[in-house]
């Protein structure tokens, strides 16, 4: 693997921790959200740091040879801490007993960076190896220690991840089961590449030249499952928010119909509010269901409460469900009453002037069926066409 074979995914990287280092600062105290940027900063420094030109030019400025390599194990180390952090704080629970578990992994995972970096110190690798230095020190006394201690801290952080997150996956649905097979994987990954390593660096040990198994298989490992493991658990954050917005623009689009047709009856001079062009959609949707509520409002007096219950007994007939006969009986109630007022512009009342209380002008899911039901339901188009008529009779 060459330099961009790395610099890439610490891009992308680096391009996911600027998307959600806005929503971060604002919300500071959620550990969930710091335990996220934190794995994205330190897998991004993981792709950094491990390749080649960089490991060159980090031995370079500070001449020492090899200086690199207890500084790309120390973040390593990191990154397998952050992903069994931002694991507890993912799976919730009481906030003592999170906060209890995510500190002992923290102290864990230091203690091993602080060892790494004393083995350095004590051992001696004067030669600089930019590829093989795993099994090129592998027999090296201190440095083996190292290499050893690194791998372990690793396999068991990809071990620990696996089962976590698989015996977890059973257990939920959606986007976060998603994320958590994903993470799966990446942890297979990351357990393949330790696997790679450790057999490699025990070869050397037994007097054998594996090291190809080092240098050429693990590298892609680790790039994947670090990859992997990282995007696992942005997905669920992601994937969700984006299925919100998409539901929110199908209910904005949704609500189209009975929004268009209470606006175009509405009194003259009647007071809009204009939203801006970049206003979030849940604004955009709550604007219109306070559309459709006024409108709903002016139509009171025109209500036809006998025709709405014979509306809903013709949908059950029908076989609907009792919720969608209740929108499809309240939008054919709004169609007769549009045309009762069109044709009584005077406001005369031609029905009692009881409050509107059915139950689909409380929230926004019966408004969209009301909506669609005005649109699309064979019940309202019939109350259309009776009260065309009557209306034709009586003129």
């Amino acid at each position: 693997m060459d330099g961009p074979d790395y610099y890439i995914p610490a891009a992308a990287l680096g391009v996911a921790l600027a998307f959600k280092l806005p929503g971060t600062l604002r919300d500071w105290r959620d550990p969930l959200l710091r335990s996220v940027c934190a794995l994205l900063v330190l897998a991004a420094c993981t792709f950094f740091f491990a390749a080649p030109p960089t490991i060159a030019a980090v031995n370079r400025l500070t001449g020492v040879a090899n200086f690199s390599a207890p500084l790309v194990y120390c973040i390593l180390t990191a990154f397998s801490a952050s992903c069994l952090v931002l694991l507890v704080n993912w799976r919730g629970g009481p906030p003592q007993e999170t906060r209890r578990v995510s500190v002992r992994w923290v102290v864990g995972y230091g203690v091993v960076v602080v060892l790494l970096i004393v083995l350095f110190l004590l051992g001696e690798a004067p030669e600089e190896r930019l590829r093989d230095l795993d099994t090129h020190y592998a027999t090296t006394p201190y440095i083996r220690e190292m290499i050893v201690l690194y791998l372990i801290a690793h396999s068991v952080a990809a071990v620990g991840m696996t089962a976590l997150c698989w015996r977890w996956s059973l257990q939920v649905r959606g986007w976060l089961r998603g994320g958590l097979v994903v993470i799966v994987f990446g942890s297979l990954f990351n357990l393949a590449y330790g696997v790679s390593k450790f057999t490699a660096v025990f070869a050397r040990w037994a007097g054998h030249d594996w090291d190809a198994l080092s240098t050429l298989a693990a590298p892609p490992l680790a790039s994947v499952g670090a990859l992997l493991s990282a995007i696992g658990f942005v997905l669920p954050l992601v994937g969700q928010r984006l299925s919100d917005t998409w539901h929110d623009w199908a209910a904005y689009r949704q609500l189209g119909t009975l929004w268009r047709e209470l606006r175009a009856a509405s009194a003259p001079g009647t007071p809009t509010v204009r939203i801006s062009f970049f206003s979030p959609v849940e604004l955009r949707v709550t604007q219109r269901e306070s559309d459709i509520h006024d409108g709903l409002l002016q139509l009171d007096p025109y209500f036809d409460h006998g025709l709405r219950a014979s509306a809903y007994e013709e949908a059950v007939a029908d076989g609907a469900e009792p919720r969608e006969a209740q929108a499809v009986a309240d939008a054919a109630m709004v169609a007769a009453a549009l045309r009762s007022r069109a044709a009584d512009p005077e406001g005369e009342i031609i029905s009692s002037a009881q409050a509107y209380t059915s139950e689909a002008a409380q929230g926004p899911r019966d408004l969209v069926r009301m909506s669609l039901a005005l649109r699309h339901s064979p019940v309202v188009a019939a109350v259309r066409v009776r009260a065309a008529r009557s209306e034709s009779g009586i003129r």
